[in-house]
């Protein structure tokens, strides 16, 4: 097992870096999405709710996936400071508002990210992760829900607000979109949708040797924002696994995300795509409760017992890159830095127990 960090577009720096390798990451997860492209484009705000029609800020251009030149260039960058780039996570809203709509562009849209793909590979990237959802991270709220007091995410109860027209997962893709909102689909239409996807993505992305990686709805309810979600029980990972079966047909496996799920196990999850092979890389954070109502914690204080989850992966060989996520904000001066610094330790001292016994 590797150790690594997620960083989000606007931490692709040398601080970073640097921060990374001295607490002994060997591994990035990297955002190219950017997010929080706006005047709240700071770590403080990274986790946090922005508003349900503003969400998290543009997309990007639609006209300009992510070339082979700029992905080998943050590639060397990360290499020049001892770290290997594992992934890539999640795709512009820009470049794929229509594949998860069903729009008029979806074709043209679904040959961008094929070439995106085919870029990823030859980048010598092995991942990417994204999460097929209209809502995406949504009906989250912020407060003092970790041990002492630091701030954290949670969820108190669900969120029905329809999403306005020209927004998909939480990003705005066209400010000049028509009055009104998305319609509400089934379920079943979305599946529908995600089997598109695979079916024109994954032979791309065997390929070019790259495992996309398909991350649970977070938070994990059946409708969120009136919009239908796809893995918000364990065993729908298991759905979306056989409705495409290839060794490039993998799982973001959230922690987190998993544990805050109604039904099911998540040491038993755990265990099962383990063995199948099928994770591609780790969200080790831990939470307290279950949706609608759960809190994200300190890594060593939650419902999750992290030493079994390690066990579990170590018994299975697991070989892939656990990356904190995101973590509680500590009260003090750089309390993004803070919390993850205390992430990590708590993560190495685990699995140096886990592979000294």
């Amino acid at each position: 097992m590797k150790l690594g960090f997620g960083l989000y577009k606007h931490m692709l720096n040398e601080a970073h870096y640097k921060f990374s390798k001295q607490c002994g990451a060997t591994h990035l997860v990297i955002h190219l999405v950017d997010y929080f492209g706006h005047e709240k484009n700071n770590k403080e705000n990274a986790n946090q709710p922005i508003g349900e029609n503003e969400g998290w800020g543009k997309a990007g251009s639609a006209n300009q996936i992510w070339t082979l030149e700029e992905l080998l260039a943050i590639k060397k960058e990360i290499n020049s400071y001892g770290l290997e780039l594992e992934a890539i996570e999640n795709f512009d809203p820009a470049h794929w508002h229509d594949i998860l709509l069903d729009g008029p562009k979806k074709e043209a849209q679904i040959e961008d990210l094929k070439q995106l793909i085919r870029n990823v590979g030859k980048a010598g990237i092995p991942v990417f992760g994204y999460n097929f959802s209209l809502a995406g991270v949504a009906a989250r709220d912020v407060g003092e829900y970790a041990r002492g007091g630091a701030v954290s995410v949670g969820m108190n109860g669900g969120n029905d607000t329809p999403i306005p027209n020209g927004m998909v997962w939480n990003m705005v893709y066209d400010e000049n979109a028509p009055e009104g909102t998305i319609p509400r689909i089934s379920h079943d239409e979305l599946w529908s949708r995600l089997q598109y996807f695979l079916n024109e993505l994954i032979p791309v992305a065997e390929e070019a040797g790259v495992k996309l990686a398909a991350h649970p709805d977070d938070p994990p309810m059946p409708y969120v924002r009136n919009t239908p979600r796809l893995v918000y029980q364990p065993e729908m990972y298991q759905k979306l696994i056989d409705m495409k079966p290839s060794n490039s047909n993998n799982l973001e496996f959230c922690l987190g995300s998993i544990a805050e799920m109604t039904e099911g196990d998540v040491y038993e999850a755990t265990d099962s795509y383990s063995k199948q092979e099928k994770i591609a890389y780790i969200h080790f954070r831990n939470i307290v409760g279950k949706v609608p109502n759960y809190k994200e914690v300190f890594v060593d204080e939650g419902d999750i017992d992290m030493m079994k989850i390690l066990k579990i992966l170590k018994k299975n060989n697991f070989e892939g890159v656990l990356i904190p996520d995101h973590t509680p904000q500590m009260t003090c001066d750089g309390a993004w830095y803070a919390g993850m610094a205390y992430a990590m330790g708590y993560m190495k001292g685990l699995i140096k127990m886990i592979n000294n016994n």
